[in-house]
């Protein structure tokens, strides 16, 4: 019998009581549609806003900036730069707007507009605690994030969540336990990241090192070995509704595919509309051309995608595979860069992309190469296989584990 074991049959056999997070909180200011009563203390504190850190950030510095985002890169300010913005304690805080998240800090911060708490009783519920509640709940909370625009969190309906207050030593071995899996799980998924990048690296090396030929490989126009269509220059009507049609954008075309959870759907009066000079078929590539320009992604034959503005679609005559790849190699972006133009607002225009120069040794090569590189691509990037696949199956491990430390037998009034 473990530890945690031992502590809930001596100290709760019966079960644990659940109360509302209301009662054993305080938060940050008071919220519109919360009764009085149930928030009889409050813990100011001022907000910093992106923009406005910008100007007292210091990477030396030993005070935290708790932002809003998920973005891990931590930033930091010194307590002389803080100001009366200075804070010490032990938090827990969720976002007023954007992305829900969870974060615990303990020590001196300074705030982003974060909607903040605190254990009233820390002999009672345990801040860490706390904050395994809210992480294991994220789903449960963003569900309570509303608006049009920016989603902002009903503050009422985190207020009613329901959370199980075991003794505090059972907290505190639980709160021990994910501590140490959360160091482990870190330092896993540093060592497999790691491991990934290398990969990588590794695979641009030989990708660039396999297209590098001699002069008697010839090099052709892209538009002698592919038609190349451009866009319809037409802004288009979003559908709402989920219609099995998407158009791939700008921002959807990255890291060799498109991105599918990012793409806008549309009617299949627009899809019509913006297809009749082509419909972008199976391992076509389409290229962005204006802002962030020279990206390649491969259409997927699971999705039928119409062309945003400012990308084009080549449809290969050659080995398919074979051109995406050469598209992907130092010689192409470097002839990408040399022919952008444009001030502020980079564009690559369609002309430009014609000419670009392919080098097409016999077929039998081209079919080689493609071999070589579609094992290091597997290996790099589908989530189903390789290290992107162990990563995510620490993730779901550490999920499970903390899951089922955070469920307990509830007790009967």
């Amino acid at each position: 019998m473990s530890k945690l074991d031992e502590l809930i049959r001596t100290l709760c056999p019966d079960g644990v009581e659940r109360k509302p997070l209301w009662s054993l909180t305080a938060w940050d200011k008071k919220f519109n549609g919360v009764d009085k009563s149930k928030q009889k203390k409050v813990c100011n504190y001022k907000y910093y806003l992106s923009a406005d850190f910008d100007k007292v950030e210091d990477p030396n510095g030993d005070v935290l900036y708790l932002s809003t985002g998920i973005n891990t890169n931590k930033r930091y300010t010194t307590k002389d730069l803080a100001g009366d913005y200075l804070v010490y304690g032990e938090v827990v805080c969720i976002p007023w707007g954007g992305t829900p998240n969870v974060k615990y800090h303990k020590g001196y911060f300074v705030t982003g507009d974060n909607r903040i708490a605190t254990s009233l009783d820390c002999s009672i519920l345990d801040n860490k605690f706390l904050y395994y509640y809210l992480s294991q709940n994220i789903n449960l909370i963003s569900s309570f994030y509303r608006g049009s625009g920016i989603k902002h969190p009903s503050m009422k309906a985190v207020l009613e969540l329901s959370i199980p207050v075991p003794p505090l030593e059972v907290q505190c071995e639980i709160v021990r336990i994910l501590d140490n899996f959360t160091e482990l799980t870190a330092e896993l998924t540093a060592e497999l990241t790691a491991e990934l990048t290398a990969r990588k690296k590794q695979y641009e090396y030989y990708r660039d090192r396999l297209f590098i030929f001699g002069e008697n490989v010839p090099r052709v126009p892209l538009e002698q070995i592919a038609d190349i269509y451009d866009s319809l220059h037409q802004t288009p009507t979003y559908s709402k509704e989920e219609t099995g049609y998407k158009m791939a954008r700008v921002t959807d075309v990255k890291g060799g595919y498109l991105e599918r959870e990012s793409m806008l759907n549309v009617s299949k009066e627009i899809y019509d509309a913006f297809t009749k000079k082509y419909i972008p078929q199976y391992n076509d590539i389409i290229i962005s051309r204006v802002g962030s320009y020279g990206n390649f992604s491969l259409v997927d034959n699971k999705i039928n995608v119409c062309l945003g503005q400012n990308v084009s679609i080549i449809h290969p005559k050659i080995n398919s595979l074979y051109l995406y790849y050469v598209m992907h190699s130092n010689e192409v972006n470097n002839y990408v860069e040399k022919n952008v133009g444009g001030g502020s607002q980079k564009t690559l225009s369609l002309a430009k992309i014609k000419t670009i120069p392919i080098p097409l040794p016999p077929l039998a090569e081209q079919e080689r190469i493609v071999s070589i590189l579609d094992r290091f691509d597997a290996l790099c990037n589908d989530i189903s296989i390789g290290l992107p696949a162990e990563i995510e199956a620490r993730k779901k491990q550490y999920e499970y584990y903390r899951d089922k430390l955070l469920t307990f037998k509830e007790k009967v009034a």
